[in-house]
């Protein structure tokens, strides 16, 4: 059998395609949700027309607090370790397809192979070669690495990140990140979004290490609103982000400002298509990076380290806080498009002609 374990809305996203690719081939799969993410699951579910998981092992409200994450680790674990025969299906001998760096991912390549199925690592390869940035992303890479049988990897680079360990290399050459953005660029899905009137930029602030150091975050602040000085902003509120903002007093001061518009999170076809209107996206998201590459969308990483090579150095510059980079860039945002990437094969079927012979 084939298995699919999930927990988060990014890696439903990536993963998507893959799912739709098993559909349109007729073939089943299990789909393991481990409910790290519940938000909006069901809208991407119902966007990319995908069913709904078979097994779900969190129930519970979402917690994105580091307490939170971790009580649902736990309960998450021992679900896996009392019901792996109802989880599996029955099956002894499957492939677990796993996707990212999440602890998600690190449960469902752990216990596939205590198992015995095939653990089966998807976007594999990626290093920032920094533990703690981005963390625990980076630690929970390199020990999916070691726990995985097939390494799927977006290029070379990735390839050769996972040369010494064993199990079989399959470069899916880009990942399958562009079979998302190609279908939620297709029109075949009527998407209407209220995009802002003139010049924008998008904003989108979410990681561990960003919102949760009270120092680095406090820092994003001020950048935002010194940018906000001459360039219009659409900050996209992820749920932990909004909640630091508030905590920490600065969600009022960004809410009144005049060139600031702070928007709830959207399901990923909106989101696109506001990306396809904005000036420049500043993140410290490793998707958005590359959805702006295959976009040549100008892209600011407000990070020190990036585990992805898309469009770096060209539509995509590392800034980490450099306030003053940061400006140069925006004022200059010409030097930073690119055309629209296009590629001929879907790294989706590359996967699914792996895992079934095809």
């Amino acid at each position: 059998m084939i298995h699919i374990v999930l927990g988060t809305k990014a890696q439903l996203i990536k993963m998507a395609p893959v799912m739709s690719e098993l559909n349109d081939r007729g073939i089943e799969y299990n789909f393991v949700f481990t409910g790290q993410h519940r938000e909006t699951i069901d809208s991407i579910l119902d966007v990319f027309e995908l069913k709904k998981p078979d097994i779900q092992l969190y129930t519970h409200k979402e917690s994105t607090s580091p307490l939170g994450v971790l009580f649902w680790f736990v309960r998450v674990f021992f679900t896996f370790s009392c019901s792996k025969k109802k989880i599996w299906q029955g099956d002894v001998n499957g492939y677990v397809l796993n996707h990212g760096d999440t602890l998600s991912t690190l449960l469902g390549a752990l216990f596939a192979k205590l198992h015995g199925h095939k653990a089966c690592h998807i976007e594999s390869g990626l290093r920032s070669y920094s533990l703690l940035h981005p963390f625990p992303e980076e630690l929970v890479r390199i020990l999916v690495f070691r726990l995985s049988d097939y390494y799927f990897c977006p290029g070379d680079l990735a390839v050769s990140n996972v040369a010494t360990y064993k199990g079989v290399k399959v470069n899916t050459e880009i990942n399958t990140l562009y079979d998302a953005l190609t279908m939620a660029l297709s029109g075949k899905h009527k998407i209407t979004v209220d995009i802002p009137q003139g010049d924008y930029s998008i904003v989108s602030i979410h990681r561990f290490e960003n919102i949760f150091d009270k120092r680095r975050f406090s820092k994003i602040v001020k950048i935002i609103l010194e940018v906000a000085t001459h360039h219009r902003l659409l900050l996209v509120l992820h749920k932990p982000t909004k909640r630091q903002l508030i905590k920490l007093g600065f969600f009022d001061t960004l809410n009144h400002h005049p060139n600031i518009l702070l928007r709830d999170r959207y399901d990923y076809f909106k989101f696109i298509k506001l990306i396809g209107g904005a000036k420049c996206v500043l993140t410290d998201g490793g998707s958005n990076q590359e959805e702006c590459s295959f976009l040549g969308k100008p892209c600011l990483i407000l990070r020190k380290h990036t585990e992805r090579d898309d469009g770096l150095n060209e539509s995509a510059v590392l800034c980490d806080l450099d306030i003053e980079k940061i400006l140069g860039i925006m004022n200059n945002l010409d030097d930073y498009k690119r055309g629209r990437f296009e590629y001929s094969r879907s790294p989706s079927s590359v996967i699914v002609d792996t895992i079934t012979g095809g």
